[in-house]
């Protein structure tokens, strides 16, 4: 049985100001415009079954555009390949906080796909002799989870759920926060022929047979991050996974995006003037293979001073993001300046630690100063400051303390009832 294994598409996902000629974001057009190239491959690669692992939308309230778009592509798929069986469950983009709310989600029951929103439920394909069990993020987020474990009955037995796997994507801050933990305990992976998880953006192997197929297109969290992360594991971008089963061999179906993300070579500019740092961003942006027209750019450039930054060339800069889609300039301070500003590590400066240092620096015999009438003065044992004569009883002064031999009232000035 060939299985085909998407998550993440994020439909609905705007990003920059950039806007397509019939006026709708970009990036968001980008985003869709992947989806559609993958139904396109999955209509040439005829799976026996296809699984969306969660976080369809970007929102739980997706725009109509992005609604009517993933229906236009799901009924692509249905009319093509009918006996394809479609397994949508929903992530934790598309679940609901509130269960009046609702999902859009079951609009897509109408063209026969097999939408699991709230609990874990069981599907069985008795022609692929094949049972699913898809876990929604609502299920698996709860304190009583359901047992995710195969029942007897099917020769191909898998899991579809979307939550977050221990360390995976810790390193650089890929994973997106907000899923549901799983644990290897909870997934028995011995039990399953294939785990199909969603969540964390970049396609990702846990055990030989418990796999993230990672997001179609770069969306938060830290697409520079993402990146990386491909780098480490020998992949080409984005894309999805095609499963043969038995024996999980997986197969990574590259998607070609839209358009490149371009990092360029850092920049260190320890001890370099404005001019000289404004001439090494000019060769990294000239040398950028591609070119950065219509591209998402980041240059980081170290060891910036603030009176450094400022006299940059900044006209020159807008020029490079007039051209590229987002060109993103970080200026790094130099690592002494800002251990300078903050204090020594695990130390904090505050006015009032200062001011009561100074009080215990007075010379010896000189009286404390009064406090002004009306000034905050310290309770003794407590950490808040309140005014004299507060609505705190343990603010007050004893009334042996007091000129007149009176307590004061609360509220009341001396003298008052």
């Amino acid at each position: 049985m060939k299985l085909a294994h998407l998550a993440d598409l994020h439909l609905g996902f705007r990003q920059y100001d950039r806007q397509t000629p019939r006026g709708g974001n970009q990036r968001e057009a980008d985003i869709a415009d992947a989806f559609r190239r993958a139904v396109d491959d999955l209509l040439g690669q005829r799976p026996d079954l296809v699984v969306l692992a969660g976080d369809i939308f970007h929102s739980v309230r997706p725009t109509n555009p992005a609604i009517l778009f993933l229906f236009q592509q799901l009924h692509r798929l249905r009319v093509a390949l009918p006996d394809v069986p479609v397994v949508l469950v929903a992530g934790n983009h598309d679940t609901p906080r509130s269960a009046e709310t609702g999902t859009i989600l079951r609009l897509y029951e109408a063209l026969g796909v097999e939408v699991v929103v709230e609990s874990a439920r069981r599907i069985v394909f008795p022609k692929l002799d094949c049972a699913v069990l898809a876990a929604p993020h609502q299920a698996v987020a709860q304190a009583e989870r359901p047992a995710l474990r195969p029942e007897r009955g099917a020769t191909f037995n898998v899991l579809v759920t979307h939550g977050q796997y221990a360390a995976a994507g810790e390193d650089r801050g890929t994973m997106e926060y907000g899923g549901a933990p799983l644990s290897r305990d909870e997934l028995a992976p011995p039990q399953w022929d294939y785990v199909a998880l969603g969540h964390y953006h970049v396609a990702d192997q846990i055990e030989p047979n418990v796999r993230y197929a990672g997001s179609l297109e770069y969306v938060s969290p830290n697409p520079w991050g993402q990146l990386e992360d491909e780098r480490e594991r020998k992949l080409p971008g984005k894309g999805y996974l095609l499963v043969e089963l038995p024996g999980a061999r997986v197969a990574f179906r590259h998607i070609k995006g839209a358009r490149r993300l371009i990092e360029l070579p850092p920049i260190h500019a320890a001890g370099l003037g404005a001019r000289e740092i404004d001439q090494l961003i000019a060769q990294e942006v000239a040398a950028a293979k591609p070119a950065i027209d219509d591209q998402v750019v980041r240059l980081v450039v170290y060891d910036v001073p603030r009176a450094t930054a400022r006299a940059l060339d900044h006209a020159a800069v807008r020029q490079y993001k007039a051209r590229a889609l987002n060109f993103q300039l970080e200026l790094r301070k130099p690592e002494e300046q800002r251990t300078a500003s903050v204090g020594a590590p695990g130390r904090r400066h505050h006015h009032r630690r200062r001011r009561h240092r100074r009080l215990h620096r007075l010379p010896p015999g000189r009286p404390r100063p009064a406090p002004r009438p009306g000034a905050r003065a310290q309770v003794p044992g407590r950490r808040r400051h309140r005014a004299l004569g507060g609505h705190r009883p343990s603010a007050l002064p004893h009334a042996r303390d007091h000129p007149d031999g009176r307590a004061l009232a609360r509220g009341c000035a001396p003298g008052g009832r």
